[in-house]
């Protein structure tokens, strides 16, 4: 009998952080990708990229605000050196999506860490925050589950986006510019829903407002956003050790 409830609850945990719970928890963002994927490979075909060019993109950049802006900057006829910079700038933040996320995954070797960490992205790093937040650890196979997940749709969505591109100039006309930050607006509302500590979360929502919108205005959004996100997790990381 104790053996049968040990097996219960070992099958239990094991379900709980696998390949499949990760493709299941992916699900509720993939509107998200499909939407905004989808948003990209148009931008990409309006800005007179091929097909082949737009599926390399997808699959070896793999990051919808460069995309967008790679497609932008394309289109206006900017210098490669300006887009690869303009794209390495933005994606900056991705330094600090990994190193926030790293302690889940110290016993792994630096190559398991590298599948783990290449595939990451704002939406997947949003979901793994708020399962660490519940169940205070993050599984290997879960996270695979739900990176391949949103990588596979993301890549999908771009590939129809090219081909459908051809017909539609004119993306901000169906409310596809406002695809990408609808996605983002959700994922903060259900990371606050879940951690239930709505004073911390708003202190820490005004400050990095304020500082996006000053270091903005005097410097660059780019900017605005790396200091922001520094300057607002040491503000919440202060107010929660010192409550």
């Amino acid at each position: 009998m104790e053996t049968t409830t040990r097996a219960q609850s070992t099958g239990s945990c094991t379900n709980e952080e696998s390949f499949l719970r990760g493709v299941k928890d992916c699900l509720p963002t993939l509107l998200g990708y499909l939407s905004i994927g989808f948003a990209a490979g148009v931008a990409q075909k309006t800005a007179g990229l091929s097909i082949m060019e737009i599926i390399l993109m997808s699959l070896i950049l793999y990051a919808g605000s460069a995309q967008f802006i790679a497609a932008g900057m394309i289109a206006m006829g900017s210098p490669s050196a300006g887009i690869i910079i303009t794209i390495l700038f933005v994606n900056l933040r991705h330094l600090l999506l990994s190193a926030a996320i790293s302690p889940y995954f110290r016993h792994l070797t630096p190559f398991r860490n590298f599948f783990v960490g290449v595939l990451l992205t704002d939406e997947t790093f949003g979901v793994a925050i708020n399962e660490a937040a519940k169940r205070k650890k993050i599984s290997e196979k879960w996270m695979h589950g739900l990176n391949i997940t949103a990588y596979l749709n993301w890549c999908a969505a771009n590939i129809a986006g090219a081909l459908i591109g051809q017909w539609i100039t004119s993306p901000e006309k169906f409310g596809l510019d406002y695809a990408l930050p609808a996605m983002f607006i959700g994922l903060l509302v259900l990371s606050i829903l879940g951690r239930r500590t709505i004073r911390t979360d708003v202190i820490v929502g005004l400050a990095a407002a304020a500082v996006a919108i000053g270091v903005s205005l005097w410097v660059s959004p780019t900017v605005g956003v790396i200091a922001a996100t520094i300057i607002a997790a040491t503000i919440g990381m202060a107010v929660e050790k010192w409550k």
